[in-house]
């Protein structure tokens, strides 16, 4: 049965909603080489690394692009208009309920870890003001395999050297859950049941939400 387990969240879609600078970058390098890129497309990139991303994109917009030093080249670009956007984020773009729910994980002295892709974490969380709530902060610069692969997870639990098994990972994309679930942890998926069925459970949001709802709701086994 859980107790009070690690809790590791993913930041995108999860902590904020930083995938509308994503998008913006990605569309306006879609429209560099050509091309447009819409907010569908933009979803299928949940949880995948900048560069898979990437060749996504190519791949969708059907332009080929094998040079290894122009594909970084493209990525780099991307990642400056994409800094450009998130450097003027502010405590107001935590989604709702997020801080509350920090603040009860810190009354109960529960261990709290990011789990992110994003090469560009720390800087998204210092501009919104959450640094010092975390235990551990593991994200793109720290891992070399991206999720499906639930090596961000582990490295999360190991940083706080905790089990999978005593840890509750909280996902807002299928690949996010998928690697958890490989892992051995407990899965929350945040946002759209329809994208998150494989999850334990799957709430809204952070907002009206308790830390003892969510291990009650784990340990029932319920959806």
């Amino acid at each position: 049965m859980l107790k009070n387990s690690t809790c590791i969240f993913d930041l995108d879609g999860v902590i904020c909603d930083t995938a509308k600078y994503h998008f913006k970058a990605w569309r306006r390098l879609a429209n560099e080489l050509g091309f447009d890129f819409t907010e569908e497309d933009n979803e299928k990139l949940k949880g995948v690394s900048r560069t898979e991303s990437l060749k996504l994109i190519l791949q969708w917009g059907k332009k080929e692009i094998t040079d290894e030093a122009e594909l970084e080249r493209l990525a780099d670009m991307k990642n400056e208009w994409y800094l450009d956007y998130i450097t003027r984020m502010t405590p107001e773009e935590i989604l709702p309920g997020v801080k509350n729910f920090l603040d009860e994980l810190k009354k109960k002295k529960i261990k709290i870890v990011l789990g992110s892709a994003s090469k560009n974490a720390q800087i998204i969380l210092d501009k919104i003001g959450i640094t010092d709530y975390f235990d551990a902060i593991i994200d793109g610069t720290k891992t070399t395999k991206s999720k499906p692969d639930p090596e961000v997870f582990l490295l999360g639990a190991e940083a706080v050297k905790a089990k999978p098994k005593e840890c509750i990972v909280f996902e807002d994309a299928q690949k996010g859950i998928e690697a958890a679930l490989k892992g051995g942890f407990y899965t929350v998926g945040v946002g759209n049941s329809d994208a998150l069925e494989e999850a334990q459970i799957i709430i809204p949001g952070f907002e009206y939400i308790e830390y003892k709802e969510i291990l009650e709701a784990l340990n029932a086994g319920t959806k």
